[in-house]
């Protein structure tokens, strides 16, 4: 059977995959939310595919995005990470992980876990849009602006609006499948 989906993914098996499982469904994990955090930041600039495409690679490469891990790399790791063909290899963003790891522990300090830091901006229930036309969907948000406002003031790094969307929308916090999607109601 056919099903319609998203414009944005159609044709192709791998955004499929990713749309049909994972695509703004909610997501309350802190493994997970910080898995979503990294792959979102090393795609600014870049297309999604490229980092789904990568994405393995970046598991391996990046201790299977254990946090703990990656707040105690040192120099002699981003050196191997900068020569991994198999991930982005942009040392700004491979720093940043670093950045973002130790940032985002502090925030699980601070208010127990990074779920109910992120999950508190929308009271803990996903943003429902009506969105006909995935084209028609917003690249950022008065929301994500202060989203982004905040984790750049608690030190994260590449953690622009439009990033901050995307990863909304990641991770469930925003549901901009088009209503015509059979995800729409699902999610």
């Amino acid at each position: 059977m056919n099903k319609n989906r998203c414009g944005w993914c159609a044709g192709n098996e791998l955004y499929e995959a990713y749309h049909d499982e994972e695509w703004a469904v909610p997501v309350y994990e802190d493994a997970t939310l910080f898995e979503f955090l990294i792959l979102e930041t090393f795609q600014a600039g870049l297309s999604w595919i490229t980092i789904l495409n990568k994405r393995e690679n970046f598991r391996k490469a990046f201790d299977n995005f254990d946090y703990k891990k990656i707040a105690n790399y040192k120099l002699h790791k981003v050196e191997t990470l900068l020569q991994d063909a198999g991930i982005v290899r942009n040392k700004l963003k491979v720093n940043a992980a670093i950045t973002n790891a130790e940032a985002f522990m502090k925030i699980q300090d601070e208010f127990s876990s990074f779920s109910k830091y992120i999950w508190g901006f929308v009271d803990g229930k996903p943003i429902k849009n009506k969105v006909k036309n995935y084209k028609n969907a917003p690249g950022n948000t008065a929301l994500s602006d202060v989203i982004s406002k905040d984790l750049k003031k608690r030190g994260f790094k590449f953690v622009g609006s439009t990033v901050i969307y995307a990863y909304m929308q990641a991770i469930g916090m925003v549901n901009d499948h088009e209503m015509s999607c059979f995800r729409y109601n699902e999610v």
